[in-house]
């Protein structure tokens, strides 16, 4: 019998830990970042930001490609469950945000917290969020609607709540500016991906892993510029590893919190057990290709942007090792449902 290689059986130990490749590649960009700050830097020759603006534009044109209309239609009925989906992904994150506010007192902490709002306001995960309810045993068009709707809710919902509530730097004199990139960056290129699905359907599912590895890229070098700037302007001189580390504790109490309070809300309405699983990994998930793309856009004379990644950096790694535990586990619980029954 063939024994698996070394790198087969580390990345078969990966995956059972919930880890993978990307998240990897994160950590070692940002280690890139670090220690060549110029080489993904504004100073820096390499036209990063135009590589990464068509980089997203694509990104999301591949998303709209992915669209079944048919499959959103079916999900659309259960408005009870979108709400809810909806109202935690935009209402309930940014109300804990908003609570824990005056544990940043400092400016350093103003800063960090303003870090954590911005992700508490971005949308749900498409790819993930359908990933986890299909393991879990949940409404899969449920989860398809809810995961897209989320993401186009996010490019109106997410710039108006960091607008209300955080220096963006984008006045009223910058707002058509921001609506005309999101249109060109955002907008167009999904619009243009869904009229084209019904045509090209059959080759992005031909390449479905080919495009996940082209979005995960996209996201990297988005990443890695990002914070090359801010290393390169001392953004990260001002945290030490503790607080580092209290952060990370911090996205596992979020995300702990956030997950429990909908799972507890689906239970009172009681939602079936298959839309139970749709608003929990649904509305718990927060999207980093959007937190990525949103940060550019909103902030885009900040060298703090490296830094307003940060938590959400966190989040994505943490979510992913988290939610993937529970899906298996609801999973498991949801296959041996019909057993019990039967006997």
């Amino acid at each position: 019998m063939n024994q698996p290689s070394a790198p087969g059986r580390l990345a078969a130990l990966l995956s059972r830990a919930g880890l993978d490749w990307f998240l990897l590649a994160l950590l070692g960009v940002v280690a890139l970042a670090y220690f060549q700050p110029g080489l993904g830097s504004k100073a820096s020759p390499v036209p990063w930001h135009t590589i990464t603006t068509v980089g997203v534009a694509l990104v999301f044109f591949f998303y709209g490609l992915k669209m079944s209309v048919e499959k959103l239609r079916a999900g659309m009925r259960n408005w009870r469950l979108h709400v809810l989906v909806q109202g935690a992904t935009f209402v309930l994150f940014p109300a804990l945000a908003l609570l824990v506010r005056p544990f940043f007192g400092s400016e350093s902490g103003d800063l960090l917290w303003q870090s954590i709002f911005f992700l508490c306001a971005l949308p749900s995960t498409v790819s993930t969020s359908v990933v986890m309810v299909s393991i879990a045993g949940g409404n899969l068009p449920a989860a398809i609607f809810n995961a897209s709707l989320s993401s186009l809710l996010g490019i109106l919902l997410t710039p108006l709540l960091t607008s209300l509530f955080l220096h963006t730097g984008t006045g009223g004199g910058q707002l058509w500016g921001l609506a005309t990139q999101l249109l060109w960056q955002v907008v167009l290129p999904v619009g243009a991906g869904v009229l084209l699905h019904s045509r090209f359907s059959a080759f992005v599912e031909q390449r479905k892993a080919g495009l996940r590895v082209f979005d995960q890229i996209t996201i990297l070098l988005i990443v890695f510029t990002a914070f090359c700037d801010s290393f390169a302007e001392g953004i990260f001189s001002r945290f030490g590893v503790a607080d580092i580390v209290k952060l990370g504790a911090g996205m596992v109490a979020l995300y702990l919190v956030a997950f429990g309070t909908i799972w507890g809300l689906s239970r009172a309405l009681h939602f079936p057990r298959a839309d139970q699983m749709v608003a929990v990994f649904c509305g718990s998930k927060k999207s980093l290709v959007h937190g990525s793309v949103m940060a550019s856009l909103l902030f885009p004379a900040s060298a703090a942007t490296g830094l307003l990644l940060l938590p959400l950096m966190l989040y994505h790694a943490l979510q992913i090792i988290l939610a993937s535990s529970m899906a298996q586990y609801l999973g498991r619980q949801t296959a041996a449902e019909p057993a019990a029954v039967a006997s």
